[in-house]
Formats: structure tokens, sequence, C-alpha cells
């Protein structure tokens, strides 16, 4: 209705300025100048509101499609307070965070959020299943964090392969599957899924065995449960492997879950880097994919809630 209003008034404008060149009778002009004054405060008005709708679309959750699950990392925000970033998260639309440990579980929750991918178990990204001098350690920690992840009402824990140290890559397999089984019956019970990340091993993370979509899925094979998956790092597997998207639809069955950032730099997922997301976000759409897709790149702008905001925009297809 304000569009069609600001249009007729431009319409009565033009013609009001013809007149008055055929005419040119200074009533007219007269008449003309106070035309011009509240045709120009109508326009002015009616663009000022027309903003303001657009700019209440864009925000909240009401701008989003509802298509995909939006996520966020954790520690790519640490300079915000767990609550700062659940109620910005929020605000814009996002209703998991990951990679948070039992004890901002219940902040999380307190916002309206889940946990979408949990940690809290394990000796860290070095030191995982392929190596089984590791397997016992490892196992009591995930055995006494998946029964209070499914307390709480998340569905995934994180693991990981863990550094070569010299293991051929059969053997690595081989030893991942051994641990992993040992976890599988209390995983299955409480119906809560280990995901183990693929990284890449060329820029971040020197020496990780899970560094191929391939020998991931040879994991995933060997352990034979649906409560083991994989974490398919956009950023990580692009450095690695590259061909995204065909990767996504031939083994999409394997992975749980997703991150992006931006290649080079893992940085703002915008033009600034090689990827092209929303094409990327509608081949995991088009497998049929209705987990969570988190943000996990580092914002270089002041502003890392406009970052933020701007990823999910991207990928909200």
């Amino acid at each position: 209705m304000l569009a069609a209003l600001v249009a007729k008034e431009k319409i009565n404008l033009n013609l009001n300025i013809r007149t008055m060149e055929i005419f040119n009778k200074p009533s007219s002009r007269r008449e003309m100048v106070k035309k011009v004054a509240a045709t120009s405060f109508t326009l002015l008005v009616g663009n000022e509101l027309l903003a303001k709708v657009s700019s209440a679309q864009l925000t909240g959750d009401n701008s989003l499609k509802g298509n995909i699950n939006h996520s966020v990392c954790r520690w790519c925000y640490n300079s915000l307070s767990m609550d700062e970033l659940c109620k910005s998260a929020k605000e814009m639309g996002i209703t998991g965070i990951d990679l948070v440990g039992p004890k901002d579980w219940a902040t999380v929750k307190k916002h309206g959020l889940t946990v979408a991918l949990a940690e809290g178990a394990g000796k860290g990204i070095g030191q995982g299943f392929n190596h089984t001098q590791y397997h016992d350690e490892l196992v009591k920690s995930y055995e006494d964090i998946i029964p209070k992840v499914a307390e709480a009402g998340f569905s995934q824990i994180i693991c990981f392969s863990g550094n070569r140290n010299g293991l051929d890559d059969e053997q690595g397999i081989r030893n991942c599957v051994a641990g992993i089984k040992r976890l599988m019956p209390i995983a299955e019970k409480y119906k809560v899924t280990m995901v183990m990340e693929l990284l890449n091993s060329k820029v971040d993370h020197a020496d990780y065995h899970c560094d191929h979509t391939k020998w991931g899925v040879s994991v995933c094979d060997g352990v034979g449960s649906e409560r083991f998956k994989l974490l398919y790092d956009i950023y990580h597997m692009q450095i690695m492997e590259g061909n995204v998207i065909d990767t996504i639809k031939k083994y999409h069955t394997y992975f749980s879950h997703y991150h992006t950032g931006g290649v080079p730099g893992r940085n703002e997922i915008d033009t600034t880097q090689e990827l092209y997301y929303p094409a990327i976000m509608k081949a995991i759409l088009d497998t049929g994919f209705k987990g969570y897709i988190a943000q996990e790149f580092i914002p270089k702008r002041k502003d890392i809630l406009a970052s933020l905001k701007q990823g999910v925009e991207i990928c909200d297809v």
C-alpha cells in the first residue's frame, strides 16, 4: 500500500511539473513549490518506512528460510561471554552452539538453544583412537560423558583420530575401529552419536590422521554403527582434497554434522574467499540432511557479530 501511494505521488508530481511548464503562471509556481515540498516529505517518510520494514524482515528468526539448522562454534567467539554469544545467536535465528563442554550446557539451554555438538571428553586432537595406548583412557572418558550428554538432551559428542606419529593409514584405521567399537554399546543405549572430525594436515593440524574423507569413511565402515559418524569440515576438506560438492553427494550418509570456514585463511565465508557457500548448502540440503551446519570461521572484522550474521545469511538457502 505504501509503495503504491509513493508511486502515485511521483506520477502526480510529474504531471504538475508539466502543467507548470505549459502555463508558466506565478500562482502555478507557488502551488508547485508547495506540492513539491509535500511530495518530498511523503517520499522521505515513505522511504524511511520501507527501509524500516525491510530491516525488520532481515533481522530475527523470521528472516531465515527454515531449511537449515544453524549453529556456531563457541571457540571462534571467545571474546564474548557465553550469555552474550547465546543471546546474539538467538536473535540471528541460530538455534545451536557447537563445541561446548558440560559447564556451559545450562547457559545454552537457558537461552532456548541446544548444544549441536558437545565436547568434554578425550585427550585433544593429537591423542586419539588411532593409537591403542590411549584406548582405555579414551573409553573411560567417553563412557563418563555420553550419559550426561543424553541427560542434557543433546545427541552428539566430538572425537578425534589423533596424529599419525609414524603410524600407517591401515593400522590407524584398525586401531580406531577397535577403540571406538568398545563405546558403541553405550552410545547406542543413550542414542548419542560420536562424531570424528575431518581436519586438514597441511595448514592447521600437521600429522593429523583423519585428514581425508575416504580414511574417515573406512573407519565408519569398520565400526558399523549409526552412532559413529563424521564431521565434514568444509574448510579443512577444501584444503586437503577439494571437490566438496561431489564428496558431499557421494558420502553424505557418513556425515552427521558440517562446519564452514573461508578458504584460504579460515575467515569470513563471503566473496573474499574461494568457496561458494550457497551452492554447497544447496548440495547438502539436496541429500536430505536434517542436522546442524555450524559457522566455524574466525572473523577478521571488528564487528564480529556482523560477520557471523552475514555467514548465517549466506548459508540460509
